[in-house]
């Protein structure tokens, strides 16, 4: 049996922008994970698949072409060279909200392939681990940037341009993250369509937006290196606005981005594809109590508090 686990993550400076070609910044939230054990099964039943949060039970031999785990399962078989399917039994797990905007579809996938590489008692590089995530990811978001893929299967923040090697790298100081569930469900694969709209309808206007964001993601990294959380929190309300200007905010977002500010939080943006799913709060810890009160009270669903600084190592495997 093996079993390995992923983490959700949070875009912090960049979303939609990166679509197209502009830098994004993303970190790893350990706080929520998924989770992918991987045992043997009864000689002659094939690989069985049962994703319990989400309600997905099927065998590979009967999943079509385009089901994200059974794709998954496969290009990770052929990644091992593993030519005839081994009688398996794979069960996931995940505490990571659907649709809110962490990653809860690449944190399954990741999880899943770290388990089925250490099933067969082999190490599984990031790099290939996100390769292999990011072709489920189409399937969950039509045409990601891959940015869910890479952090999660990087398990640290990293500097990302689509079509480029990410960067991972840590933050100078460690920064304490508030994060709130709006608790309205939005499908990333809908918000980006809708900004491609957007972006085919008024080009000039969103490549200018996309700039600036771009603009934006340069000073966040500096900033992180450098430990300036006020600086910081300054770009991401600067980045709320650009993204308030591409028509994916939403005023329940707005009401929980205000009262995190209200109560003192150094800056507050929505994070991922935006109408719904979560927002993120840089907070200086003495703050985070009142901060998580104030965004309950807003109607944050859940609340999740999350440290970012260096790791001697990731907790990838368990």
């Amino acid at each position: 049996m093996a079993t390995a686990t992923a983490p959700g993550k949070v875009i912090l400076v960049g979303e939609h922008a990166v679509v197209y070609g502009r830098p994004a910044i993303a970190a790893p939230v350990w706080q929520c994970v998924a989770t992918a054990v991987v045992q043997a099964s009864t000689p002659g039943s094939g690989i069985s698949i049962s994703a319990v949060d989400i309600g997905r039970r099927f065998s590979l031999q009967e999943a079509d072409a385009d089901e994200p785990l059974g794709v998954v399962v496969r290009l990770a078989m052929a990644h091992l060279g593993v030519q005839e399917p081994p009688d398996l039994h794979i069960e996931l797990y995940s505490d990571i909200p659907i649709a809110g905007g962490l990653g809860s579809g690449a944190a399954l996938s990741t999880a899943l392939v770290r388990a089925l590489f250490a099933y067969f008692g082999r190490i599984a590089e990031p790099a290939v681990v996100s390769a292999i995530v990011y072709e489920s990811e189409r399937f969950y978001h039509g045409a990601p940037s891959g940015i869910d893929n890479t952090v999660i299967a990087f398990g640290q923040p990293i500097w990302f341009i689509k079509g480029k090697a990410a960067e991972p790298f840590w933050p100078g100081a460690p920064l304490t993250l508030v994060i709130a569930d709006s608790g309205v469900r939005s499908p990333t694969k809908e918000t980006v369509g809708a900004v491609r709209h957007l972006w085919e309808q008024e080009t000039a206007r969103c490549e200018a937006i996309f700039d600036a964001i771009a603009g934006l993601a340069q000073e966040a990294r500096q900033a992180m290196e450098q430990g300036d959380w006020r600086r910081l929190g300054q770009i991401f309300d600067a980045n709320q606005t650009l993204l308030e200007a591409l028509s994916v905010s939403s005023p329940t977002l707005e009401r929980l981005i205000e009262g995190a500010r209200r109560a003192g939080a150094l800056g507050a943006k929505l994070s991922g594809g935006g109408r719904g799913g979560n927002i993120i709060a840089l907070v200086e810890p003495e703050r985070v109590e009142g901060v998580s009160a104030a965004l309950k009270e807003a109607g944050a669903q859940r609340i999740l508090v999350t440290r970012i600084e260096r790791r001697s190592h990731s907790p990838l495997l368990r």
